[in-house]
């Protein structure tokens, strides 16, 4: 009897490709993830990688949008899911970054691989501003600040956490550690007088 392999469409196999690279990146580091590595690893031609990504780069920046994308699905999750205190919030703003954090290393290394490309930049900014205002709206409820200044300061706990989740993921800080000082910076953060 004969077989018919199937062909995958076009975004299925985008995904394939990405989660070949996220095993590739997770087992040899950025250095080892090339278009031709990934074409290898997945079992396509070197054209098919080409035509997904173009580039290095470009197929960097993709694994990096979609790293990224199940990070803040995770965060809003839990906080779609989190009790309506400050305190619970923060809580479980924090458990959830360094869930995905450590679930997800990967996205750490290649934002590093990419740092100095100016599309990179761009990228990074939209996705700061979208945990921002994924961040200022969890809180907004348990708080009196204005939406401004409440908006300024989750722009510092998310560069703190970023800091955090580095010590966490070299093994200089333990989950509880990390999820107790982010909480600490979050409510902190909210507590002030000013900005009202």
């Amino acid at each position: 009897m004969a077989t018919t392999s199937t062909r995958l469409s076009k975004q299925a196999r985008r995904e394939q490709l990405l989660d070949t690279a996220v095993a590739i990146v997770r087992r040899e580091g950025t250095d080892g993830l090339t278009l031709v590595t990934l074409a290898e690893a997945a079992g396509v031609s070197r054209p098919i990688a080409y035509d997904h990504f173009g580039t290095r780069p470009g197929l960097l920046l993709a694994l990096y949008r979609r790293l990224d994308e199940r990070h803040r699905a995770g965060i809003a999750q839990a906080v779609q899911e989190a009790a309506t205190t400050a305190d619970e919030v923060a809580r479980v703003i924090s458990r959830a970054y360094f869930a995905c954090a450590t679930d997800m290393p990967e996205l750490s290394a290649v934002s590093a691989a990419l740092k100095g490309n100016p599309e990179m930049e761009a990228v990074q900014r939209e996705m700061l501003d979208r945990y921002t205002d994924l961040t200022a709206a969890a809180l907004l409820p348990q708080c009196g600040l204005a939406h401004e200044a409440l908006r300024l300061r989750c722009v510092g706990v998310l560069g703190a956490a970023e800091t955090i989740a580095a010590e966490l993921n070299q093994g200089r800080a333990s989950a509880d550690d990390a999820v107790a000082a982010l909480t600490d910076l979050i409510i902190g953060g909210l507590n002030t007088r000013t900005g009202r």
